[in-house]
């Protein structure tokens, strides 16, 4: 998948600032798909070059021009082109930290406890701004309501999926450090 996939998904809720979509990635699909800012701002002017987005500048007193970027109909039909593509293989997880998990027991076992401890703070950070999140998709109402009312369900489907893949490292996490705990009893009772 492209980068500006996952730029024209974020455009779906409509018109955006290079700025306003750095910032917002975060809540909008970076439980699917990360860039950063610079990452960004290039890809939506290849996007514009190419037509799948246009611009309007909004001029602003004593700051720069803000450009504000939305989807051509050239945009949605890229966009409607990639949902029917197959998919492929699922992706492959690639973590230093589980190679390391792999290698403790040649030693190291504190420093990878605490990276997995590390790790598992990470995730819970994660996991309450994925909580706010939902709280501000769903205004109060519970999820059912929202799901019927919803003009899109795809951002809160993935929404659920960050949380899921949250939720899981953390009790894979507990699992992880519960064993190392066990071994390295067992090492220094040798």
């Amino acid at each position: 998948m492209a980068l500006r996939n996952a730029v024209m998904a974020a455009l779906l809720e409509g018109e955006a600032s290079g700025y306003d979509l750095a910032k917002g990635f975060d809540a909008s699909v970076a439980n699917f798909w990360t860039a950063t800012p610079q990452q960004l701002y290039r890809e939506l002017d290849r996007m514009e070059r190419e037509g799948l987005v246009s611009t309007r500048v909004v001029r602003q007193e004593r700051r720069p021009d803000k450009r504000l970027f939305s989807l051509t109909d050239a945009g949605y039909a890229a966009l409607r082109g990639f949902l029917a593509e197959p998919i492929g293989r699922p992706t492959a997880i690639r973590d230093a930290l589980l190679v390391k998990v792999s290698c403790v027991d040649v030693g190291e076992l504190d420093a990878v406890r605490a990276q997995i401890a590390e790790r598992m703070e990470w995730g819970r950070a994660k996991l309450a701004r994925y909580g706010r999140l939902r709280e501000r998709l769903l205004q109060g109402r519970d999820e059912a309501e929202y799901l019927a009312a919803a003009e899109r369900v795809g951002p809160y489907l993935t929404l659920l999926r960050g949380i899921s893949f949250e939720e899981e490292n953390l009790r894979w996490g507990e699992t992880a450090l519960r064993v190392l705990d066990a071994r390295a009893a067992a090492i220094s009772g040798r």
